[in-house]
């Protein structure tokens, strides 16, 4: 996720992705990665090997996603 991320133009330095394993050790339905361009949130999303991307707003913090991320 973050590859495809810094290919498309993100800094490496801020993208974030989500956590790939439950608290409980099991895998995730979806891992997404998100990066901040020009005040804005493009975050991309993989489930069951299809990928959507989405555009939401910067949140005040400076970051995209809330919660857990590496």
């Amino acid at each position: 996720m973050t590859a495809a991320m810094v290919e498309a133009g993100a800094s490496k330095e801020k993208v974030e992705v989500s956590i790939d394993n439950t608290p409980t050790g099991l895998a995730v339905d979806a891992i997404e990665a998100a990066a901040p361009m020009a005040r804005q949130c493009i975050i991309g999303q993989v489930r069951d090997g299809k990928a959507s991307i989405a555009v939401l707003p910067l949140l005040a913090s400076g970051r995209c996603f809330v919660g857990d991320q590496h």
